[in-house]
């Protein structure tokens, strides 16, 4: 199963879609400002998987606080399981992209939860 790992990727939803992002997936609880629905090619929208609006207004993309925004991301998607098995059964299909619509590329929700799908895929490998 390790190598559903690489089938999971990230991109801004304001990038081009491609055939190569396979499903795509809004992982933002938000929909994307000046973007329509036609445009961003979504297949599927899972806002329950975004952080809780508190977390994201409390993370704001500070740097300083990436490590500790992941840890109390990684808490709300525990508490939540049933989005968390909805993205894995879109992994278990074949190439998704996790699409979000911060500016930041490295340290968002989409990463962390790439991540974090990553390390159950991982365990259930064991």
């Amino acid at each position: 199963m390790n190598d559903k790992r690489s089938a999971v990727r990230i991109k801004r939803v304001y990038e081009m879609p491609e055939q190569a992002d396979g499903r795509r997936i809004l992982v933002d609880r938000l929909w994307p400002r000046g973007l329509s629905k036609q445009a961003a090619k979504v297949d599927v929208w899972i806002k329950e998987i975004a952080p809780s609006s508190e977390l994201r207004r409390w993370y704001g993309h500070d740097p300083n606080k990436w490590t500790e925004f992941r840890n109390r991301y990684t808490a709300e998607l525990r508490a939540n399981p049933c989005p968390v098995e909805t993205v894995l059964a879109e992994v278990r299909e074949g190439i998704v992209t996790f699409l979000y619509s911060a500016k930041e590329t490295r340290m968002n929700n989409a990463t962390a939860l790439r991540d974090y799908i990553a390390s159950i895929i991982d365990d259930k490998a064991v």
